[in-house]
């Protein structure tokens, strides 16, 4: 999973990227695009490894990613460099300021938040129409275009004038004839307000955009928080009253917006996550480990999580009936154990 960073100038962006991955940038490297990866904390994956005590233990991982070549907002749309960097990412994270500063106006999240909204929509506008004005060319040179891609472009173009993202619209979301145009509006966001050190409460209402997750940081807090040993972090927790760090925060609300879950292969060799979207059939979710094993998948046995915990070990999950014999149309849990059973 694949998470860009971006924001208008001065909210706090390169901030968020170091709370979140743990890193520090020299200040002539602020300018450049950076990208950090951690692992995805989740207290199952140690528990399972506490029971399998494999020779590997792997996490899910998640990567942000922070473009770089200036700011974007204040006339970036005249740089679409900056949006093509973040076209590969899975969502993005709009860090928006909330907090005063010397030479700073007031904060205002919801204008800021419809700045940004409106540059990604003049992004997807041009790719919409540079592809509508191809589709009439083919068209007049006697290749029928595709009803469907007319239809959903269409629509998209429709959605854009009116200057509302495409994420508010499922379907074209969901669509495969246009994933590879991979629009800016389209892509899930997590609003983070950058509040000041003091201050961890959300906005008023009518602050906030519509329709929209949003989540408090503060950003320097946790930064400082990001350097500091286990020990330490506890008590500054404690002292800020922070319920749980930025980082854990952030991807609990990014798998949630984007409908992800976990399952988890378990076994001497390796305890492992694997993530995948909620609602994926166990045969797809094979391939997630490897093709083969959706090429020559006979069946899944599953164990929830939960079930195990309650049986204390697998051969005893087993003598309870909780073990089941799943096949490929069978719709993955997020806790799921699963060993896949197949034939190439």
């Amino acid at each position: 999973m694949r998470l860009g960073i971006i924001g208008l100038p001065q909210s706090g962006k390169a901030t968020v990227f170091e709370a979140l991955t743990r890193s520090v940038a020299a200040d002539g490297n602020r300018q450049e695009s950076r990208i950090g990866t951690i692992t995805v904390p989740d207290r199952r994956v140690d528990v399972l490894s506490e029971m399998y005590n494999p020779r590997k233990t792997i996490f899910a991982r998640v990567e942000y990613f922070l473009p770089g070549k200036g700011d974007h907002g204040a006339g970036a749309q005249k740089d679409q460099s900056i949006w093509t960097q973040v076209r590969d990412c899975d969502a993005l994270i709009h860090t928006v300021r909330n907090f005063s500063g010397y030479g700073l106006d007031d904060p205002d999240p919801k204008a800021d938040v419809t700045a940004i909204d409106q540059e990604l929509i003049i992004s997807d506008l041009v790719v919409v129409e540079k592809r509508l004005e191809r589709l009439a060319l083919d068209a007049r040179r006697g290749k029928k275009p595709d009803p469907e891609e007319m239809d959903l472009l269409d629509r998209c173009k429709k959605a854009l004038d009116q200057e509302i993202p495409l994420r508010r619209f499922a379907d074209i979301v969901a669509a495969k004839v246009l994933r590879g145009f991979a629009f800016l509006s389209a892509k899930p966001m997590l609003i983070l307000l950058n509040n000041d050190d003091e201050d961890d409460a959300l906005p008023d209402a009518e602050r906030l955009p519509e329709e929209e997750t949003c989540l408090v940081i503060r950003a320097k807090l946790e930064q400082e928080l990001a350097q500091m040993s286990d020990e330490e972090a506890d008590e500054f927790l404690a002292e800020f009253n922070i319920s749980a760090s930025a980082t854990d925060r952030v991807i609990q609300h990014s798998y949630e917006l984007m409908g992800l879950i976990s399952f988890f292969t378990v076994g001497e060799d390796e305890v492992r996550a694997w993530t995948i979207p909620r609602e994926t059939a166990a045969v797809d979710a094979a391939e997630v480990i490897h093709s083969d094993i959706k090429k020559g998948f006979i069946r899944a046995e599953v164990l929830a999580y939960d079930d195990l915990m309650d049986a204390g070990t697998y051969a005893e999950a087993r003598k309870k009936g909780t073990v089941r014999l799943e096949g490929k149309t069978y719709t993955v849990q997020d806790g799921d154990i699963i060993n896949f059973r197949f034939n190439v």
